[in-house]
């Protein structure tokens, strides 16, 4: 497709700008929020509420879908679109992180960022893929099914052919992603790894052409130096768009940072994808530095759990305090839930354990994500995105 990604309207203050995706199926409006639906669906949510409270875009997981059902089912049933009834556009990982993160990730407790949080002699969590059984070589990496301990092996050329038979409009290469604990030295092989990586999946995707658009990661930790040399080796192969992964920081100042680095040297005309994170504060900050595409698992978890999102903070709406309260949930919201049901119901749902509350506060979360991103693009158009972002970050608190 000739105009994959156009940018309609570049702030004069910052690097933030809005823009059109445009698929095959559809398009999507930047800046916007990726939604996860790892095993085919976002969880407990039909593709019918999904579109209903403006979700554009959905991420699928290739390491969980290459396991079960596999991909030469969902390519028999006509592809992701079709197999889990989604008519917009699609994205499928690589499934390196997946690899990582139920290994050294899960083992370690460490996440994209912060310092690594174990503690000697804290009990850790169980590696699912077993001690010493995720082993990453030239090739590619071996590693153990969480399912049932089965043995597999994934290369840069088997994620693309796999993310083939999967079907998404939107694919990414096989890379190495590292953690907190790793040193210099071994980030710097890894991400060396992942170059090569890269050009491997950009020689197996150019062999057929399917309409699919391909996406290179940008690795090197939380170092300045190989972050800059991965943004250049990347941004020089023939990419449609990038993402950045990875550890990140062992704080948010640093991640922002980090942030600058890569973007001031991918291309503009590209559209970057900031992989994992979707917190408000750092979305707002990743836009401000460039970035168009932002995914993760929180709004839903987090309505699973109980807590949901509004423009001031996050509620526990779980508290006893909210019980014998009337009147909807978050005040002047216009999603389904809270026209339909009070906070008490709410309360009353989730402190009975009913299934019923996390579908409830997962759809106004989303719903408030939607609505988060439509204010930042019309913010941006106005030419007041920063104005807006100094309003929303003084009435936002992590907890109210």
């Amino acid at each position: 497709m000739a105009n994959f990604f156009r940018i309609k309207q570049e702030d004069n203050k910052t690097q933030a700008r809005t823009g059109i995706l445009a698929v095959s199926c559809g398009k999507v409006k930047t800046p916007a929020f990726v939604a996860v639906g790892s095993q085919a669906a976002v969880k407990a949510l039909s593709p019918k509420e999904l579109k209903a409270v403006g979700v554009q875009i959905i991420i699928c997981n290739t390491y969980h879908l290459h396991l079960r059902p596999g991909e030469t089912i969902v390519n028999k049933q006509g592809g992701l679109r079709r197999f889990m009834g989604w008519g917009g556009p699609l994205m499928t990982d690589s499934g390196g992180f997946q690899v990582f993160s139920l290994g050294k990730g899960l083992e370690e407790r460490t996440g994209k960022v912060g310092k690594n949080t174990s503690v000697k002699n804290a009990p850790r969590k169980k590696n699912l893929l077993g001690s010493g059984l995720v082993k990453i070589k030239e090739n590619g990496v071996t590693f153990r099914s969480h399912l049932d301990g089965s043995r597999h092996i994934l290369t840069p050329e088997g994620s693309i052919k796999i993310q083939r038979k999967l079907g998404a409009d939107i694919i990414f290469v096989l890379d190495e992603c590292t953690a907190s604990s790793d040193d210099y030295e071994y980030t710097k092989n890894a991400m060396e790894r992942t170059h090569r990586w890269a050009g491997r999946s950009v020689k197996e995707f150019a062999k057929k052409s399917t309409g699919q658009f391909l996406f290179g990661i940008v690795q090197g930790g939380s170092w300045k130096s190989l972050r800059r040399e991965s943004a250049r080796v990347i941004s020089s192969m023939p990419f449609d768009g990038y993402g950045i992964g990875g550890f990140l920081g062992d704080n948010k100042q640093n991640m922002y940072k980090n942030l600058e680095w890569i973007n001031s040297l991918l291309p503009k005309n590209k559209p970057r994808h900031l992989l994992g994170i979707g917190e408000p504060e750092d979305i707002l900050e990743g836009v401000e530095r460039g970035v168009d595409l932002f995914d993760c698992i929180t709004p839903t978890r987090l309505g699973r759990r109980g807590t949901l999102l509004t423009a001031k903070g996050k509620i526990n709406i779980k508290k006893s305090i909210f019980l014998t309260k009337k009147g909807s949930a978050v005040k002047n919201c216009q999603c389904s839930v809270c026209r339909d049901f009070s906070v008490g119901y709410l309360c009353h749902l989730f402190r009975a354990n009913e299934f019923f509350a996390g579908r409830l506060a997962s759809l106004h979360n989303l719903y408030f994500m939607a609505n988060f991103f439509q204010d930042i693009r019309a913010s941006i158009e106005s030419g007041g995105f920063l104005k807006f972002k100094k309003s929303f970050l003084k009435k936002y608190q992590t907890h109210i």
